[in-house]
This record gives C-alpha cells, structure tokens and sequence, in this order.
C-alpha cells in the first residue's frame, strides 16, 4: 500500500508530461518497478536474485515493473575488494600472489551472488576471475526461509489451494546449486560443447585448474558491452564534429550486427542444440573485435525437449502466415494451454488481439514484443502456464530487439528471424518438420501456393540482416545460402532481363541445386505436390514466360549438341550476365560455360530421383486425358520453337566462323528535295 501511494505521487509529480516513452506505457506501474528494485537491493543478494527472476516474468507482473526489474542485472552495489582477496586465498590455501601475477583494483561487473575482476595467471593469460560474496551461503538459506514463510502466509490469507510456498523451494534449489562454480564452469563447458560449431557464437574456455567451489576463472572475453555501443551511437553530445558522427555510424552497424547475431544465436539454441542460456539480458552479451556475439555467465542453463522444439518452430511459422488457430495448438504442445482449457474462445481472443497486425512481404510489420504482449494478455486471462525456455526465448528476442529499435526505429526481429526458419524448414529432413513445410506453402488440395513459394525464397536468402549467414546449419544437412542468394536472384522473371545466358544461369542452378543432396526435402516435396495443378499452372497464360526463357535454354542445348555432333570448333564461351558474377570458379557453380548446361540437363535426364519425380507427374496428370493433351501440345511447341532457335543460332556460327567477311552495305542515296515538291 505504502509503495503504491508513493508510486501514484511520484507519477503525478514526474510522469504527466509528453516525454512518456511510448503510447501504452504505464508509469505508475514503472515506478513500483523502481521502488521494488530499491526495496530488493536493500534486502540482499537473494531478493536481488528474486528481482533478476521476476525481471524474466513480464506475464506475471506486466511489462513495465519488468522494465524497471531488468536493471538489478547490472546496477549491484560491490563488495570490498579485501573480501574478494580473501576468498581466493582461502579458496586455493595458497598467496594470491602465486596464482595470479595481476588483479584489477575495481571489479569491472558485480552480479548478485558474486563479482568480476580482471587478472592475469602467472603464465600472462589474460582471465575473468568471478568471486563469490562473502557469508552468500547462511543469507541465501535464510531469506529462502523467510520467503517460504512469507508465501505461506500469503496462501492462508489468499485461501490459495496450492501451495504456493513450493515455488520457494524451487528458488532456493537453484540458488543453493549457483552458490557452486564447479557446476557453472561445467555449464559453461557444456554450452562451448554444444555451440562450437557455430562460427559467430563465442563462449570463453574455462580454466579448471584456477577454479573452485568460490571462485571461476574464465578466458577473457574481448567485446563491447550492447549498451556501450547504444550509447555510443546516439553520441554525449548535441554538438557533433564529423569524426564523432562517423564513429556513431560504425557504433550503430556493430549494435545492429550484434542484434543479428544475437536473435540467431537464440534460434540456434532454441531449434538446433535445445541447450539455452538462462540469462539473456544485455549485460551478458559482448561484441567481439572479430564480429561474433560472445556470451558469459552460465549459472543456469536450461535443456528443451524435441518436441518443445518443433512446436516453437511451428509457432514462428503461424505467426508469420496469421494461423492463429494453429498457433493455439503449438502453445498446447508447448505445454503453456493447460488441460481442459477451451481452445475455440483462446484462439477467438488470439484472434481479436492480434486481428490487426498487418504483413509487409509475408512478414509481421509489428514489433515482436507486441506481439508477445498480446499472447502474454491472452495467457494471463486463461492462467496459462509459461514454461522456463518460453520465457527465455522470448524475453532474449524481446531485449534484443528493444536494443536494436533504440538504435533503428526500422529494426524488425520477424524480418531478422524468419530467414534461419525458412532455411530450417527447407534442409530439416523430420517428419514433422516436412509436415509443417507443406502447411507453409500448400493449400488443403496440395496445391502450391506460388505467392508463399516466392516469399520463401526471398527470405532464405535474405541478407539485409544476416550479412554474416554463410555459417547457417554448419555441419549438417542445410541449405547452402550461397546458392539460395544465386537461385534467388537468377530466377528474376523481368522479361527484359530475360536473356539466353541469364535464363541459362538460372536452370543449371535450380537444375544442379534439385540434383544435391541437401535438396532432399525439396524433392519430397515435390512428389508429394498436386501433380494436376502444378501442370495447369505450367501450361497458363501467367507461365507463358517460363515457357519462353525453357525454349531458350533448349535451344542453347541443342545448339551445344549441334557443335559437338558435327566436330566444329566448340562456340564461343557465354558471357554471364553482370548480375550473375560470382567470382566462383566454374567447378564451383559450372555456370559461366554452355557446355556445363549440356553436362547438367544430361545428369539430370539419368537421374534416378529426378526420373521417378517426373513418372510420377506422368502418371498423375494421364488421370485427365484433356489435360495431357494440352501438356503434350505446350511440350511439342516448345520443342519445336526451341529447335528452330538452336539450328539458327547454329547457322550464325558458321556464317561467321567460315564465311569471308562480307562489304559493309552501302548507304542509302540522299534524296534533294525539289523546288515546288
């Protein structure tokens, strides 16, 4: 009550101006957020620690008091550095002065349970030496008594039939279990393990022989804290010069690239390794001097299972495409819906809260942490419930975005995100991943829907963030971007682009890219498709252009054939269109020579895979004798014009490879106009 009255006055005083942040914000619930944050400090390292875990819990205590939470990650009155010296001597039995050769005066980070100091081993190597506080262990034990205490009363008052008292417990098993570094130098270890391999993601290497149950020694971990580099990109003052103004530029490219990687770094965890880090706040995040977006403090780490993973994937997917309904029964297998809840009215307030959201190229253009906002509001009226990773997943994406929006009001994350998930969909071979594919891009009589189709391809290869996503799904079967982007921009349908040498690029990389391995799943996919449709869709008015630039990559075919079959000298090479330089080497792609056309329309025709595709597209559109004489007549011009193309081009060939040059023309007489004409 005390709180709230000094909030509501506070707020009359310091809010009623038109500098509030956004529409929507609630002040007054922003200062009890602030007055909590002291309250907590006062209280000591557990209510601190209870603070950082209510930061995490927007949907229990509401955006704005988690707003002011956030801070207890970062704003940690230290301790004496004479109780740090202390603990390591004690620690170790030894002289401080025999482990490490240098330890930095002043802490450079102070965290709940302990803090960080700069140093260096005997051997010169530069570590982070993380030092418990002193007497942590009987406070944590008692304030986690006091809170059991607490919520009890509150149960008895509240007439709650759980126990809520239990979550007091829980609190105090993960407290107790932080209070050993032993187990976070072994997350830690556990997290390098299983993220190694992705090349823009760092985690420092933890040195065992300087660690113990009170003190960790870690690699140190070269970077620019996220809210340095905000700071630095909005500049200290208003008078700028232009050397300043330009280090704001590289500041704001280095923030936004770290956001980039960062929302990356989460979908990796989220959908390839399951092991996610249980502390994504910004103060726990670096950008290294190499690009790469490091991460530290690896108290807690927590392991999804598989199907919490596919449904999170199919859960960005629904929201992306507006399936609200489906979006209902990823929460459900998420396990957030508890059971026996009715899933018609969820989905109908789904439906009502996020109705206006509207899409820009196929994706959200709202902020995401609207939109988790509204599914937080849905969620709090059904009491659902909001398991450990949900939590973590989302407030990582939501704080990376609100870094980037307070850089660049365009950022979007669905823009940034959605591309490491349509690659997923494209190169993840599971049953339920395919299944989830063919909800995305077919319609309920396995139709493709082209427009979808279009977008998915666009977006795979989308670099306007993931300048870096070369590395995407590194050692296993993905998608190799390099070619998505080719794929991307070769298919241009613009007719005036449309040249021989361009619709050639084209088909040997969709052609070269369908005979991969990694294009499985695309394979599937198309043998599972309404054969019927895709052959009146080929056959269209809209397809004539398709079928204009395949005549001209037959006839190119034929003329190659031509060349070869009769012992002439081979034709000159084609030029590749400037937009398709690549500067790879033609073993790479086999793109810049006709020749290679030849090699790849052949292997394609052996083919097994490609041969049964094909039977199966017989078989299937023979069910409509009209439709299969219109196939076969759409087949025959086409063959024909193409033939026609490439006897004349061969012509051409030898009117110029052995014909003597013939006199230029001359010119046309100049007729004299006449007086009185």
């Amino acid at each position: 009550m005390q709180i709230s009255k000094r909030a509501n006055l506070i707020t009359d005083t310091t809010y009623n101006s038109n500098s509030i942040r956004n529409k929507g914000f609630n002040a007054s619930q922003y200062m009890v957020g602030q007055l909590l944050k002291e309250t907590f400090l006062d209280l000591g390292p557990t209510f601190v620690k209870v603070g950082q875990s209510l930061s995490t819990r927007p949907d229990i205590i509401g955006s704005e008091i988690s707003e002011a939470l956030a801070d207890l990650h970062e704003k940690v009155p230290p301790f004496p550095r004479e109780d740090a010296m202390r603990i390591i001597k004690g620690e170790f039995e030894l002289p401080v002065s025999l482990i490490f050769s240098y330890i930095s005066d002043e802490p450079v980070a102070a965290a709940s349970f302990g803090q960080v100091y700069q140093g260096r081993t005997v051997d010169g190597t530069l570590v982070a030496i993380k030092v418990q506080r002193p007497n942590l262990l009987p406070s944590v034990l008692r304030d986690v008594y006091i809170l059991r205490l607490g919520l009890a009363f509150v149960r008895k008052v509240a007439k709650r039939k759980s126990n809520i008292a239990l979550y007091a417990d829980e609190l105090g098993k993960g407290f107790v279990g932080e209070l050993d570094y032993n187990i976070e130098a072994a997350n830690a270890t556990k997290f390098l393990e299983f993220h190694s391999r992705y090349s823009f993601m760092l985690a420092p290497k933890v040195l065992k022989q300087f660690t113990r149950k009170r003190v960790l020694t870690m690699e140190w971990v070269f970077g620019e804290n996220p809210t340095e580099l905000l700071s630095l990109s909005k500049g200290n003052s208003s008078d700028i010069t232009e050397s300043s103004e330009k280090q704001k530029i590289e500041a704001k490219n280095r923030l936004l690239d770290l956001v980039n990687k960062g929302v990356e770094a989460s979908l990796v965890q989220l959908l390839e390794t399951g092991l996610l880090h249980a502390d994504p706040h910004p103060g726990n995040l670096r950008y290294t001097p190499e690009g790469r977006v490091g991460f530290l403090d690896f108290g807690l780490l927590c392991m999804m299972e598989k199907k919490h993973q596919h449904a999170m994937l199919s859960s960005i997917v629904h929201i992306v495409n507006g399936d609200w309904a489906s979006l209902v029964y990823d929460l459900t297998m998420m396990d957030v819906v508890p059971p026996r809840t009715n899933l018609r009215r969820v989905t109908m307030d789904l439906e009502d809260a996020l109705g206006e959201v509207t899409f820009e190229n196929g994706i959200p253009d709202v902020k995401f942490s609207r939109v988790l906002g509204k599914i937080w509001s849905v969620a709090f009226k059904y009491h659902f419930r909001m398991p450990p990773y949900y939590t973590l997943v989302l407030r990582s994406l939501a704080s990376l975005e609100g870094l980037a929006m307070a850089s660049d009001g365009t950022f979007k994350t669905f823009e940034a995100a959605y591309p490491y998930v349509v690659r997923k969909l494209l190169s993840d071979n599971s049953v339920a991943t395919r299944r989830l594919l063919h909800q995305a891009i077919f319609n309920k009589k396995k139709e493709f829907q082209w427009h979808k189709i279009t977008i998915f391809l666009k977006l795979a290869s989308a670099r306007g963030n993931f300048r870096y996503n070369t590395g995407v799904l590194p050692e296993r079967k993905g998608l190799d971007v390099a070619k998505l982007v080719e794929i991307s921009e070769a298919s241009s349908l613009d007719l005036n682009h449309a040249t021989p040498e361009r619709a050639l690029h084209a088909a040997n990389l969709c052609l070269r890219f369908l005979l991969s391995k990694e294009s499985i799943v695309i394979r599937r996919l198309m043998i599972t498709a309404n054969a019927k449709s895709l052959a009146r869709d080929l056959i269209s008015r809209e397809a004539s252009v398709f079928r204009v630039l395949l005549s001209r990559i037959l006839a190119d075919v034929i003329y190659q054939w031509m060349v070869k079959v009769t012992g002439f000298e081979r034709g000159r090479q084609l030029e590749p269109h400037p937009r398709m330089t690549t500067g790879k080497k033609d073993d790479d792609l086999g793109l810049s020579k006709e020749a290679s056309a030849l090699v790849t329309f052949q292997t394609a025709v052996r083919d097994r895979r490609m041969k049964i595709i094909f039977s199966k597209f017989v078989r299937d559109i023979r069910e409509e004798p009209i439709l299969m004489v219109r196939v076969s007549w759409n087949i025959l011009a086409t063959s024909v014009i193409s033939a026609a193309i490439g006897v004349h081009r061969f012509i051409v060939f030898l009117s110029e490879e052995y014909l003597p040059a013939l006199p230029p023309p001359l010119p046309p007489p100049r007729l004299v106009a006449r007086p009185g004409t």
